[in-house]
């Protein structure tokens, strides 16, 4: 009977572990339960390094960072940029200038001036490389400038940061382009991909400024990042030569 209930105990234990790490974050059941399942969960968990799960989490993550790098910057004429691969990696500090610190460096192949994106778009580029950490100077920030495409149209502009609004301008070189609110904004592109490749979502038109007499047309836009809650991005470097 004892060992029954120490079965079923590290049994249990071991499905919230699994439904957790895999499926949907368990915080508050985990904390109640901490008592009883803690031991079974520490249990499995060093046996579950043992096994390398967390290299095998690495590895998946660099596979869907390069999977997602493809997904964003391919055309339909090919990769918008080639001679570059995607590198995973976590946001693990926010900074107070409109920056993020991730945990890859240039020992991953990081360097200065690299697009970085997430599943849903541009979330900025890399401003600074250390060996394993890197800062992300964000699209928000008042310093950024992205060369920009309408999605629809094909008109030329340029976006710009407007800190503490967590929104973007948008300027047109044609006064007079089509532009509603609604329509999406991509990268133009750099020359060699560098500091932006072509095509990534940059976000939402939302509204459409009226300036009469302007040399340009503006508008304000909303990120297709969710730039206040990142986790996972991927930095688009050069492929290592040879």
């Amino acid at each position: 009977m004892k060992r029954t209930l120490v079965l079923l105990v590290l049994a249990a234990g071991v499905l919230l572990v699994v439904i957790d790490r895999t499926l949907a974050p368990l915080a508050p059941l985990r904390a109640a339960g901490s008592a009883v399942y803690g031991t079974a969960e520490s249990a499995v968990g060093t046996v579950t390094r043992s096994f390398g799960g967390e290299q095998r989490l690495r590895a998946l993550e660099r596979e869907n960072a390069g999977l997602r790098a493809d997904l964003l910057t391919t055309t339909r004429q090919g990769p918008a940029v080639s001679g570059h691969e995607g590198v995973a990696a976590h946001v693990v500090g926010f900074g107070r200038d409109r920056s993020v610190t991730v945990d890859a460096g240039s020992g991953a192949g990081v360097t200065r001036d690299v697009t970085v994106l997430n599943a849903d778009g541009l979330v900025g580029k890399i401003s600074w490389a250390g060996s394993s950490t890197a800062s992300v100077s964000l699209i928000t920030d008042a310093s950024s400038s992205v060369g920009a495409r309408m999605a629809g149209s094909g008109e030329l502009g340029m976006v710009t940061g407007l800190p503490g609004d967590g929104l973007l301008r948008l300027s047109l070189f044609d006064p007079n382009a089509p532009l509603k609110a609604g329509d999406q904004v991509v990268t133009l592109g750099s020359a060699g991909g560098r500091p932006y490749v072509a095509r990534v979502p940059i976000g939402t038109v939302t509204t459409i400024e009226s300036v009469p007499g302007a040399a340009i047309r503006t508008a304000l836009v909303r990120p297709a990042a969710r730039l206040s809650a990142l986790d996972l991005v991927t930095v688009i470097v050069p492929e290592p030569e040879g």
